[in-house]
């Protein structure tokens, strides 16, 4: 059944380069692989995932945090094994499980020890190595290798892969070869530099080593913090495999995305991304919260796809010449280079992309609610505070306000009320496009127009001074929108792009997971020089603000606050990473721009930092490493005095600034 699946699913060339379909929802096919009594990828639905958080020792605690992680929704639970004591203590969590009638496929993660790989996949039904650690070395040191030099490391790393797979293929374990951007070795460093290139071939490596010992019990992973190069590799190594006759399942993960509400729109701006165009057999979201918080996020992510293959399979009488495919494409997918437009009014160019907000149903007689989008009135004084996240533009409709607004915030009116103000000052109006070809009087500074992807208009009509707002009613919409947007590169029309989303009937959660998706797909492409997020009304200003605000954040197009790169916790772990992550943002969180790294211990220290500023990573009981990017600056700092350490190091560097 694997062997017809593969078959099937490579027959064809992929007509988006790393997706079935870049016009349709279509699931990339991948072989099946055997995972306990729980097989991933072909038709199986898409799998959920978590990781314990204990001491892998202490068997009785990881057995109660892994059927927590089980009723939570979690299919798969991955404990870290770094020695051979824990690999083998293994054996006594799984048959505590079983006896407590819990058969869930465990998982074991691997950095450092191949002994405790070998050890492990006698006992688990997976486990996890790492290509950059496993074999190799991270000293952060550039090698000149020659073409000879760098096969006789590659045989080097054969002979010491070579005994784990014999061992899986013997006991039927699977596993997952998941390369992490921060840890690629030395060697793939110095050759293929810190790129999506290098995570592709870091693990294509080690798939070619399996494939060549008869092993194809593979699940492959492409996990980077940042969103944009997490993308670009998944895309890469999909279009890789498929040039190389594989097709494996893929685990999809944004490592270190930290925690609350940045720590979900992260996971579903890079999750999403690529569960829109069909990608991925498995999900773990990695916060920094405790594990069974994972499972229901990433099962709010892929239970939308399901509605998505019944839907798509009623498209499949439309025309495939009618389809995109990655030849069309005026851009590249696998780099970023955002969308050249002309700008308007601080809209489009070289400037940020803007957050564009409904408040007509506010109460527009009170300028105290501007708060919540980022404006805080002081009545005293008569005049506004800016925060750092502070939305652009807000919709009116027909409403009127009875008080001055802030002098940089832009004002949207539906037309008819726009012609009937007396002041236009900051004030423009919002046109659908029969209303714009055919209306007499315009805003000689700044008309948006409304166009949905359904709309069939005459873009040559729009003069210079327009934005247009673009809507969607399709089921897969994001595509829809990406399509009107690559046939205005195509036809070299330049006018600035606000992405409209509307959500009803979806609860703050889902609000934050499908818009994190929708806008940051087409974000993470280059697309867009604003975002507007509409919903139900039961969910607050604040919050629709915030998601905004994060979703830009989180596809690296507008920094409006601290990033904070924090891992999950596991059980290597050194410190309460909630805790300590709580306690270095409540001081910290008002740096804009600064990207802080959080690590529970060196196997997620400067290389799983990846791109962060600065860097604390626990390296012994009550002892902190700081870390100036991938530079160590202070080694064993106890754990009471490092985060002063900290802020004295951001202040030295003359990063700090008062709240």
């Amino acid at each position: 059944m694997e062997e017809v699946i593969g078959q099937n699913a490579l027959t064809n060339a992929l007509k988006g380069g790393y997706c079935n379909s870049l016009t349709r929802y279509s699931r990339f096919l991948t072989r099946e692989v055997s995972i306990g009594d729980i097989p991933m990828g072909g038709f199986n639905p898409i799998r959920i995932q978590s990781m314990t958080t204990t001491d892998t020792m202490d068997t009785l605690g990881t057995v109660e945090q892994t059927i927590r992680m089980v009723n939570s929704g979690c299919e798969y639970v991955r404990i870290t094994a770094p020695s051979m004591k824990e690999a083998e203590n293994l054996a006594n969590i799984k048959k505590e499980l079983r006896f407590r009638g819990y058969n869930v496929p465990l998982v074991a993660d691997i950095h450092f020890t191949p002994n405790a790989a070998e050890a492990a996949a006698r006992i688990v039904e997976k486990v996890r190595v790492n290509p950059g650690n496993y074999a190799d070395k991270k000293r952060f040191e550039n090698i000149e290798y020659t073409q000879q030099a760098y096969q006789a490391e590659l045989e080097r790393i054969y002979k010491k892969f070579t005994p784990l797979v014999k061992i899986c293929k013997e006991y039927g374990t699977a596993m997952r070869i998941g390369t992490n951007h921060g840890s690629l070795s030395d060697r793939i460093m110095s050759h293929y530099g810190d790129t999506p290139r290098g995570m592709v071939e870091s693990a294509m490596e080690f798939i070619r080593m399996c494939e060549d010992l008869n092993y194809y019990n593979l699940v492959i992973s492409m996990k980077a913090s940042n969103t944009q190069v997490m993308v670009q590799a998944y895309r890469l190594l999909v279009e890789t495999m498929v040039k190389e006759g594989m097709n494996y399942p893929l685990h999809l993960g944004v490592t270190e995305a930290g925690d609350g509400e940045d720590g979900r729109i992260k996971s579903a701006v890079g999750i999403g991304t690529l569960l829109e165009d069909g990608l991925g057999d498995t999900i773990r979201v990695s916060l920094t919260e405790d594990p069974e918080f994972e499972a229901p996020v990433a099962k709010a992510l892929a239970s939308r796809y399901e509605k998505r293959v019944a839907e798509s399979e009623q498209q499949e009488c439309l025309n495939p010449e009618t389809e995109l495919c990655i030849k069309d494409l005026p851009y590249s997918p696998y780099e970023y280079n955002r969308r050249h437009t002309v700008a308007v009014q601080h809209i489009g160019g070289h400037h940020h992309p803007v957050v564009m907000l409904d408040v007509s149903a506010e109460n527009l007689k009170d300028p105290y609610f501007l708060s919540a989008v980022g404006y805080t009135y002081s009545a005293g004084l008569d005049k506004y505070n800016m925060a750092d996240q502070a939305c652009d533009i807000v919709y009116l409709g027909d409403q009127l306000p009875s008080f001055s607004f802030p002098g940089n915030l832009k004002q949207v009116y539906n037309y008819g009320t726009w012609l009937s103000l007396k002041d236009k000052n900051n004030c423009h109006p919002l046109l659908n496009y029969d209303e714009y070809v055919k209306s007499e009087q315009k805003d000689e500074f700044l008309n948006l127009i409304k166009i949905s992807t359904d709309d069939k208009v005459d873009l040559s009509l729009l003069k210079e001074n327009t934005i247009i707002v673009l809507e969607t009613n399709a089921t897969h919409g994001m595509a829809a929108q990406r399509e009107f947007l690559i046939d205005l590169v195509k036809n070299n029309i330049k006018i600035p792009v606000i992405i409209k989303r509307e959500y009803d009937h979806l609860d703050a959660d889902h609000l934050m997971l499908y818009a994190a998706t929708d806008l940051g797909a087409l974000l993470t492409d280059g697309f867009g020089d604003g975002v507007w997020v509409n919903t139900n009304k039961s969910i607050g200003l604040s919050l629709i603000n915030s998601t905004s605000f994060g979703i830009l954040q989180a596809t690296r197009t507008r920094i409006s606050k601290t990033e904070y790169i924090s891992c999950p916790s596991c059980g290597r772990t050194l410190f309460d990473l909630q805790e300590t992550t709580q306690m270095i943002r409540s001081r910290t969180d008002h740096l804009k721009g600064i990207k802080i790294g959080i690590m529970g211990c060196i196997v997620n220290g400067p290389g799983e930092m990846a791109d962060a500023d600065y860097g604390y990573v626990g390296t012994g009981p009550d002892k902190i490493t700081l870390y100036r990017g991938k530079e160590v600056v202070k080694k064993n700092v106890n754990a009471a005095r490092a985060l002063d350490d900290l802020i004295d190091l951001i202040k030295e560097d003359g990063n700090w600034v008062q709240k």
